[in-house]
């Protein structure tokens, strides 16, 4: 029952960084296509954001799931990786270069430590 419960709190993580990340990708399509910003200038605000994303959907698996945050950060930042290296893979037909797998090992160290103050927050209210 337990591992149930930490896969749905991993899920909660996932849904949480692709929703983030579908809205935010919304509202940059929209100022890209309607403002003069180019895609160069608005770079470091994407990459905080997914940062962000990642750190949020830790923090949820973490609060979800109750015990272990490094691990359920770990799961959730790993998933997500995982999963956007199969949509490149099989739709572009290309690994993953050197720096994409730095930002996606910082991607998983964001979400651990996300899960570990999500577990930590929600345990000091409960």
């Amino acid at each position: 029952m337990e591992s149930k419960r930490l896969s749905l709190a991993v899920m909660y993580g996932l849904i949480t960084i692709f929703l983030i990340a579908v809205a935010t990708s919304l509202i940059f399509s929209f100022l890209l296509k309607f403002t003069t910003l180019q895609e160069g200038s608005i770079a470091w605000v994407v990459l905080a954001l997914s940062f962000l994303a990642l750190f949020i959907g830790g923090f949820v698996s973490g609060g979800k799931g109750k015990e272990k945050g490094w691990l359920l950060g770990a799961a959730t930042g790993g998933l997500y990786t995982i999963i956007i290296f199969l949509f490149q893979y099989l739709g572009s037909d290309s690994l993953f270069t050197l720096q994409q797998l730095i930002y996606h090992g910082a991607f998983v160290g964001i979400a651990t430590l996300g899960g570990i103050i999500g577990v930590n927050l929600t345990a000091a209210k409960a």
